[in-house]
């Protein structure tokens, strides 16, 4: 059975950091491209960070660049998410997702994925 598990959410202040996982079971993320998309409430699911399969390239949304990096664990089967200096407008649901088509014109699409974790909350708050 395919499926993604995401992890690491919770509430935080301004300014703080927090680690989020995607471990996955039934496949190995090494083979896909691994996206990460945040959805706040009563918006659009939107693509913060992006790594490919083969040389491990990150991409980042303009509003994290410098704040957040994406990484991967080949023995954990995992892609995680370090946040750092986090915002008020960085609240809102977080979705890992695997694609084997998307490019770095393309990553910010939530069309262009096929699997979806069931996310993890991230509510930053003084």
């Amino acid at each position: 059975q395919v499926q993604l598990v995401e992890s690491g959410g919770g509430l935080v202040q301004p300014g703080g950091s927090l680690r989020l996982s995607c471990t996955a079971s039934g496949f190995h993320l090494d083979y896909y491209n691994i996206g990460w998309f945040r959805q706040a409430p009563g918006k659009e699911r939107k693509g913060v960070s992006y790594i490919t399969p083969t040389d491990g390239s990150a991409y980042y949304t303009d509003s994290v660049k410098g704040r957040f990096a994406i990484s991967r664990d080949t023995a954990k089967n995992t892609v995680y998410l370090q946040m750092n200096s986090l915002k008020h407008e960085d609240t809102g649901v977080y979705y890992c997702a695997t694609s084997l088509t998307v490019s770095s014109s393309t990553w910010t699409l939530p069309k262009r994925y096929d699997h979806w974790g069931q996310g993890t909350q991230v509510t930053v708050s003084s």
